[in-house]
């Protein structure tokens, strides 16, 4: 049996406003060309199909598409709800394409009913159970059968109970689990939605234990947590500046006669690559070793004493498709909140407070020049109090 494993699309996803659509495309493209030279008997999409729970019409129907382009050739497509899905709108229509080997599953209640995929060699079919994305406080209950307060791993754990009910019934079948969640020991980035707050999000290793692969969503960065048997695929494309150094990928498995898998990570090599650039401004519009980042999204990070005027103008005549800009100017040390309290304690008049304000954000004394400035406000702003 050979599978391929992606996951979190984000269909409808930007970056920094830029639409990422034309690349999510070419990123499926890929996944679908990759599943035909691979022959793969089923593409496995562990959650986070859209970007968000009503999707734009232009995701949807890129979803669409999708599905027909990876069940063209016979290729079964198994694919869950994940935390910025709707489990409703997404399967809705679950029950109608089963009849073409594509399931969609939202509903947490059916995580025991396995999807049966015969391998294109022949033999046992593989039973495969989409489990969607678990809620504590809404489907704790509904598996349980009474209102109790469960974690992350509790609730997975009674439904992971039910699935392996109904696999003590099928004991020559080999098994796979699609599944979205934080499993505990995952690396996680910066544009992944927090599940809950602190660490009570986290299901254990072990809670996976008898399945002959489990393929992850969830987290962006592509990585293992139990050999090659329990993994993330990540995101196919970079969807935040904390994924710079990920090289995108999917994975390729192939579960031996036993179920022991063997796993080939592709990369997918789409979308816009990403690059982050630290120097005062005039080095960056004009230093050589920087043109290569023209054709890349960029985060500059200006080291400049001041803020240059009309920064982010300059910069993107360099880099057209620049999406973010920080001023950390070198050598900043703020005062502590207890000297700011002090300072402010100390301020005789608005003058010194605004003063005491200035060097504090720039971590130097104002200018006689900034002073000035300073004065002026300050003046204006009492005559506006006067009227």
């Amino acid at each position: 049996m050979r599978l391929l494993h992606t996951s979190d699309w984000h269909l409808g996803r930007s970056f920094h406003g830029a639409s990422l659509l034309e690349e999510q495309a070419a990123a499926i493209e890929r996944i679908a060309e990759l599943a035909a030279e691979h022959a793969v008997d089923a593409v496995l999409i562990a959650g986070d199909l859209y970007d968000r729970a009503i999707p734009p019409a232009e995701a949807v129907a890129l979803f669409n598409h999708a599905l027909a382009r990876l069940s063209a050739g016979g290729t079964a497509v198994i694919a869950i709800a994940g935390n910025h899905d709707s489990h409703v709108r997404v399967s809705v229509y679950d029950p109608l394409l089963s009849a073409f080997q594509v399931t969609i599953r939202g509903d947490v209640q059916r995580a025991h009913e396995p999807v049966l995929v015969t391998p294109r060699s022949g033999g046992t079919p593989v039973a495969i159970y989409p489990l969607p994305y678990l809620e504590p406080a809404v489907d704790g209950p509904a598996l349980a059968g009474e209102p109790l307060r469960l974690r992350h791993e509790e609730v997975t754990r009674l439904a992971i109970g039910r699935i392996r009910a109904d696999l003590q019934g099928r004991p020559n079948h080999r098994s796979v689990l699609v599944a979205h969640t934080f499993v505990a020991g995952g690396t996680s980035s910066e544009s992944e939605r927090e599940l809950t707050i602190g660490n009570v999000d986290r299901v254990s290793v072990a809670t996976f234990a008898g399945f002959d692969y489990v393929a992850l969503g969830h987290l962006h960065g592509a990585q293992e947590l139990d050999g090659p048997r329990v993994a993330y695929s990540g995101t196919p494309l970079a969807y935040s500046f904390s994924e710079q150094q990920h090289i995108k990928s999917v994975r390729i498995v192939e579960l031996a006669a036993d179920g022991t898998p063997s796993v080939q990570v592709v990369p997918l090599g789409v979308g816009r690559p990403l690059c982050t650039l630290t120097g005062p401004i005039e080095e960056l519009c004009t230093a050589p070793e920087h043109a290569a980042a023209a054709g890349a999204r960029v985060r500059a990070i200006l080291t400049d004493e001041s803020l240059p005027l009309q920064a982010m103008a300059r910069l993107r005549a360099r880099f057209p498709h620049i999406a973010e800009l920080r001023h950390e100017p070198p050598q900043v040390a703020r005062a502590s909140g207890s000297e700011r309290h002090r300072q402010v304690r100390q301020a005789r008049s608005p003058q010194e407070l605004t003063a005491a304000f200035f060097a504090d954000q720039q971590g130097r004394p104002a200018s006689a020049q900034e002073a000035e400035l300073l004065q002026a406000a300050l003046r204006a702003a009492d005559k506006g109090g006067e009227r």
